[in-house]
């Protein structure tokens, strides 16, 4: 895998990491961390320029077809990144597993 294919996965799997908090409204502090991983997409955009590549619409896709346990599964990968509590972090690894179980 090149660059920018290893870049243009990694700017999904942080929007998919967003789109995974959203649904996390057990967490009243959401709206902090949602911020926080919003600035960190700006940053990554910033750092990483990819020619040819809509992050937009990039964005909207994840949104749109990814399901929420690969959100979730994304967000494992970026709450340590952007330092947010332990506790969102085993609030989304207990929502993964009720997912896992919602399909058995």
């Amino acid at each position: 895998m090149n660059k920018i294919e290893t870049l243009k996965d990694t700017y999904r799997y942080i929007c998919g990491a967003y789109y995974g908090i959203r649904e996390m409204d057990e967490y009243d502090l959401k709206e902090y961390i949602l911020k926080d991983i919003d600035e960190y997409i700006d940053t990554f955009i910033e750092l990483n320029p990819i020619p040819d590549f809509d992050f937009k619409k990039e964005r909207e896709q994840v949104d749109n077809d990814l399901p929420l346990i690969t959100k979730l599964q994304d967000a494992l990968l970026v709450l340590p990144k952007i330092g947010a509590p332990m506790e969102l972090v085993l609030l989304v690894k207990k929502r993964i597993k009720r997912c896992k179980e919602d399909k058995l």
